[in-house]
């Protein structure tokens, strides 16, 4: 065998051999995706959730806001909003918005906080704008199922389809899920959201109401201030509520500069228990890297595309899937493995080719008697 046959079939199968082997990662990538079933306390958040959503269609109905006749919201849920209001703050994804709705989301938020290390019994914190109703319901329902204390700021500010109109703003949801028993979270306080969190550009009338409300709910609004001012505010009543059991997990839901920070590293920032990487000046420093930088883990929902992605949720589904319907988590262990188990496959089959290879060069190279 020539030195040009002997190359050009080891290059072939070592080709050949990668493709197999990528091909085997990405089947495994699928199959493997669906490998652990829900257990009963993840199933259990999913009923609440679903429920919690009736109890919200259910109240709006009673207050004769005819939230049937919302075609932005398919599956009746009560949670999506206009698109458009005095209350919307930035552009939205009516897709995303509606995939949040899902009552297995509340399942996410208890297997998130479970891979964080958080257990019955324990603190957790979250900063939300009203972006996503669904979401903190779902974090509200998660708590409730692991029987862990959530400490909880909201803003009032929302994006388009979000907590969005002014006669049933968050403050309305947050009365609603009480008078249906949903109360076992610890609302410290609201901020009212907007460009600077001051709300001025909300019209009078509606923050007349929201303060009104508000005080009926034995709730306080947050006061206006710069950047640091308000990080601070936010940590300080998180960390005296928590005492000295202090803080297990934080959870961001939505994009409030106070949670998110001034800094442009949060873009880089994956969806779902995040690695933040980065942790900026004060001066530019929300609480997601705060609490990163307190050694406190983080669980962040934004980019909701890329989170539903990672755990194999319906996007967009219509209508919403049963409470534990096809509710399959990741196996973790293997998939941070796979990739070293295959690679070391892989070399080893390259090894064996190329010593085949080389005993039939050497076989055939023998010179003839």
């Amino acid at each position: 065998m020539s030195n040009n046959n002997f190359k050009t079939l080891a290059v072939a199968g070592l080709a050949i051999l990668s493709l197999v082997f990528l091909a085997v990662f990405f089947i495994q990538e699928k199959s493997q995706a669906k490998k652990i079933p829900a257990d009963l306390i993840e199933l259990q958040a999913a009923r609440l959730m679903a429920e919690a959503s009736e109890a919200i269609f259910s109240c709006q109905k009673a207050r004769g806001l005819s939230p049937e006749n919302n075609h932005f919201d398919v599956n009746r849920t009560g949670l999506i909003g206009l698109e458009n209001s005095p209350l919307t703050t930035t552009l939205g994804n009516l897709k995303a918005k509606r995939t949040t709705t899902n009552p297995n989301l509340a399942a996410l938020v208890v297997h998130l906080m479970k891979k964080a290390g958080v257990k019955k019994g324990d603190i957790v914190a979250m900063g939300a704008s009203s972006s996503f109703p669904a979401l903190i319901i779902a974090s509200y329902c998660a708590a409730r199922s692991m029987e862990v204390e959530l400490l909880t700021i909201i803003s009032l500010g929302a994006s388009q389809w979000g907590a969005n109109q002014t006669e049933f703003s968050w403050l309305e949801i947050e009365e609603c899920l009480r008078q249906a028993g949903f109360n076992q979270h610890r609302l410290l306080a609201l901020s009212w959201g907007g460009e600077d969190d001051s709300g001025k550009e909300y019209p009078e009338d509606f923050r007349k109401r929201a303060l009104e409300k508000a005080s009926n709910l034995n709730l306080k609004f947050l006061e206006a201030g710069s950047f640091e001012q308000r990080v601070q505010q936010h940590k300080k009543l998180y960390f005296e509520a928590a005492g000295d059991q202090g803080i297990k997990a934080f959870i961001n839901l939505g994009g409030s500069s106070v949670n998110l920070g001034r800094d442009a590293s949060i873009l880089e920032l994956s969806p779902g228990l995040a690695e933040v990487k980065k942790i900026p000046p004060e001066k530019s420093r929300g609480m997601i890297q705060e609490m990163a930088r307190l050694g406190i883990p983080v669980i962040h929902f934004l980019n909701i595309r890329r989170l539903i992605e990672a755990y194999n949720f319906p996007w967009d589904p219509q209508p919403l899937p049963e409470p534990g319907e096809n509710l399959f988590w990741p196996d973790d262990q293997f998939t941070k493995s796979k990739p070293i188990i295959l690679f070391t496959f892989f070399v080893l089959a390259g090894f064996l080719w190329l010593l085949v290879l080389f005993f039939i060069r050497k076989k055939f190279s023998r010179p003839v008697p």
